[in-house]
């Protein structure tokens, strides 16, 4: 049936019967799918070349299109499909996409909404978040150039992502005289390249989306592509879900507590059934209930299934929160808190093992930190490459570690249970994603163990309240001279306390680590636990560390119980420290015989509210650590 005829069909039938033309479109089968590929391959070009053909341009739209097409169009007056899609005017000056573009169009057979991604390496994250929604994946390649880095880096990112159907759309054949020995070389090359990844259909398409060849129906230039239309690919790649036949898990999104007689749990199915009646188990806190009814606003149901919003209550009084997952009790959810992961990291600064980070899963946000990166993933050669950290738009493999477990599945089996975003704690920024594979084993088989004596009666033996005092401040700042004199003043006082120095620990502890960002991330973890051991001894514990970043002093400050952590700010001028410079680091940051210097080639992040401010250029050594005793004096000193 060609475009023209759907149409009249189309026409008549909303004419003459309505309600059996809603009725076709409601049940119409349905396809998500991505475009994507390298710079300038065509990406817009041909999905605007798809709602053209569709009859789905409103006459002002097509009037809009016409004019712009002969001002910023590329095709020298003639219509230029790009602009249908690249909405944003930096995209039009540029000439290229930036941000990801969705797009609804429908033929006889089927519905489709499509998203068009940038192809610039540095939108690869935009690229990724346009992938994660889609059931297949268009990748584009100019017929002129074949495959590209960026063919590559978004094939690997397509297959990671899940998607198991793949086109490859071979475009701009018009300019290489549609000639058949191109195609064949392009998709030889593609096939070598695409045995490593786990895609279930590859379908190759010549094409000239420009031209409208081999788009809507098979081209007359092209009599040796025996294959079918790109359309006709579209139409009939097999989607059909099996959600439903996968066990029930429901994450819980809101607690639904309209009044005093009414309690019920809302969320969207992410797979299998659920019916009144059935046995149920709610993670991670292992609560067990049945099923007393599934709500929705259209009335009570007797069961709902996969991608079904619904709010479910339950027999019994028992806790669920936001976040919960709602499981078949017989087939349940692992859960843990520590897991190995495929990350695509998204945030301009580097990603750094230790730090601590928020991870979203399903409806859950909890603390956590990426506790290793085990290889970064060459996505050109897909070969595992060794790294410490991870760069804007590169893909490791890690392991995550969370404060608190979490109701999972690996992410090839629910990608709604398996995925997870991560978040800079400070600007609340998104900065990763990941695709969770599988639990650490280790994790589930290490608990607390119970003690009798504990930090209370430790504390109490000792007469004193536990603390540490954080110093924190520039090389040469006198943290550890003002650290030293608050030891002496306590000892004098028959306090217990520890001081760990940022050189002592190095020469035993962490004397693996180096000065790049990532290994003072690790220094400053290392020593916020052993500090939180000590606080468990009843100590007080005295830092001198420059800590640099405030990600990891608020990591440490987390750790403890509140009022346990007490941030004190050595703030010296810089000048000041270099005229103190007892190490000669300064002078040899300054000729460059030091890389990674404080102050210098590496950041020092000032904390914005400390608990202790010390103006070290106007008062002596002496009088800041009065000052610290001051500070602690009645909380902490009192027997």
């Amino acid at each position: 049936m060609t475009t023209k005829s759907y149409e009249v069909q189309q026409s008549e039938q909303i004419t003459h019967d309505i309600e059996g033309y809603l009725h076709d479109q409601e049940h119409k089968s349905f396809l998500r799918f991505i475009t994507c590929g390298s710079v300038d391959d065509g990406k817009s070009t041909l999905i605007g070349r798809l709602l053209y053909d569709s009859k789905l341009i409103f006459e002002d739209q097509m009037a809009s299109l016409e004019n712009d097409s002969k001002k910023v169009g590329t095709q020298g007056g003639d219509i230029d499909f790009a602009l249908l899609v690249d909405g944003l005017a930096a995209e039009r000056e540029q000439g290229i996409t930036i941000d990801v573009a969705y797009r609804f169009f429908t033929t006889d057979k089927r519905k489709f909404i499509v998203a068009d991604t940038p192809g610039h390496e540095q939108y690869t994250r935009n690229m990724a978040t346009g992938a994660s929604s889609a059931e297949a994946a268009v990748i584009l390649i100019d017929a002129r150039k074949g495959i590209l880095t960026q063919t590559r880096r978004h094939s690997f990112i397509v297959n990671l992502l899940g998607i198991r159907h793949v086109v490859v759309a071979i475009n701009k054949m018009d300019l290489m005289d549609y000639s058949q020995d191109v195609f064949q070389d392009i998709a030889a090359q593609y096939r070598e390249f695409a045995e490593n990844l786990d895609f279930s259909t590859i379908a190759f398409v010549p094409m000239s989306a420009l031209k409208g060849e081999n788009i809507m129906a098979p081209s007359d230039k092209m009599p040796w592509h025996d294959g079918p239309a790109f359309m006709t690919v579209l139409e009939t790649i097999d989607v059909a879900r099996k959600k439903a036949e996968k066990p029930f898990r429901m994450p819980v999104q809101w607690v639904n507590r309209p009044n005093l007689d009414f309690r019920g749990f809302s969320g969207t199915i992410s797979s299998g059934i659920v019916k009144a009646g059935d046995d149920i188990i709610v993670l991670p806190g292992g609560k067990t209930s049945k099923v007393k009814s599934i709500v929705t606003y259209d009335g009570n149901l007797d069961q709902a299934s996969a991608d079904q919003a619904v709010t479910l209550t339950l027999e019994d009084e028992i806790d669920v929160s936001r976040g919960d997952v709602v499981a078949e009790i017989n087939q349940r959810p692992e859960t843990t808190d520590q897991f190995q992961a495929h990350i695509i990291w998204m945030g301009e600064q580097p990603m750094l093992p230790g730090r601590p980070y928020l991870i979203k899963t399903t409806n859950k946000t909890v603390a956590g930190e990426i506790s290793a990166l085990k290889h970064k993933v060459n996505v050109n050669s897909l070969e595992h490459e060794a790294g410490k950290t991870l760069e804007l738009n590169e893909v490791g493999l890690c392991n995550i570690s969370l404060d608190e477990a979490i109701a999972f599945e690996a992410y090839r089996d629910n990608t709604a249970m398996g995925a997870f975003i991560i978040i800079d704690k400070i600007s609340n920024a998104t900065v990763g994603a990941g695709m969770i594979d599988f639990g650490l084993r280790r994790a589930t088989n290490v608990h607390w163990q119970a003690v009798d004596v504990d930090k209370t009666a430790r504390a109490e033996q000792k007469r004193q309240k536990p603390v540490v005092l954080w110093f924190t401040g520039l090389s040469a700042s006198g943290k550890s001279t003002i650290a030293n004199l608050v030891e002496k003043k306590l000892h004098a006082l028959g306090k217990h306390t520890y001081l760990l120095d940022g050189d002592n620990v190095r020469h035993g502890l962490n004397r693996d680590l180096g000065f790049v960002d990532a290994d003072r991330v690790e220094n400053i973890r290392r020593v916020g636990e052993v500090s939180k051991l000590m606080i468990d001894a009843g100590l007080i514990v005295l830092t001198a560390f420059i800590s640099p970043f405030r990600a990891e002093r608020r990591m440490v400050r987390d750790m403890m119980e509140a009022h346990e952590f007490i941030e004190v700010f050595v703030d010296t001028p810089i000048e000041i420290c270099e005229q103190r410079d007892p190490k000669g680091l300064y002078k040899k940051a300054r000729s460059g015989e030091i890389k990674n210097f404080t102050g210098y080639d590496s950041p020092y992040e000032q904390p914005e509210r400390a608990d202790l401010h010390l103006h070290t250029g106007t008062i002596t050594a002496e009088q800041a650590a009065d000052a610290v005793i001051a500070k602690i004096q009645e909380k902490y000193l009192s027997s």
